[in-house]
C-alpha cells in the first residue's frame, strides 16, 4: 500500500481522523487492487459509480468516545477482511449511495492500513460496550 501509515490501535485511528476530515473505511485487497476494480450490488448486478465504505467521523449526536464509535463502525464490515482482504481508511469524494445506503466514494485517497490488531480491539470494545440487536 505504498506509503500509508499502519494503524496498530483504535486509539491511533481517533487521533487520525481531525486530520483528515471526511473519511472512510473499506475493506478489500487493498487500494491497488481496487483501482482496477469496480463495486457492484450484489442482488442486482448493476455497477456502482464508486467504491463502497462506511464513515468513520462520528455523527454530532454521538456523546460517547470517538473510539467506541470507531469499534462499532469496524465491526459492521469486519466479516469482509480475512486471507488477503484487510482494512484500509480512505479519503475521496461521495458520488452516490449504495444499496445499504452507504457511501460510494471516487477520487480515493488511501491513507492508512488497519492492523489487525485495531480489529481485534474493535470486537472487544464493541462486545463490552453495546448490546447488538437489541429494539
Amino acid at each position: 500500500m505504498g506509503d500509508v501509515v499502519r494503524i496498530a490501535s483504535l486509539s491511533e485511528l481517533a487521533e487520525l481522523l481531525p486530520l483528515l476530515g471526511e473519511s472512510y473505511v473499506r475493506f478489500s485487497a487493498g487500494p491497488e487492487a481496487d483501482r482496477a476494480a469496480v463495486s457492484v450490488d450484489k442482488e442486482s448486478g448493476c455497477p456502482l459509480p464508486g467504491l463502497s465504505v462506511n464513515r468513520l467521523v462520528p455523527e454530532p449526536w454521538w456523546d460517547r468516545p470517538v473510539e467506541l464509535w470507531l469499534a462499532r463502525r469496524l465491526c459492521q464490515y469486519a466479516h469482509l477482511a480475512g486471507g488477503e482482504r484487510f482494512g484500509w481508511v480512505l479519503t475521496g469524494t461521495v458520488v452516490g449511495r449504495g444499496p445499504d445506503s452507504e457511501p460510494l466514494v471516487a477520487d480515493v485517497v488511501p491513507v492508512a492500513r488497519l492492523d489487525d490488531s485495531v480489529l481485534a480491539e474493535a470486537l472487544e470494545a464493541y462486545r463490552r460496550a453495546f448490546d447488538p440487536g437489541r429494539v
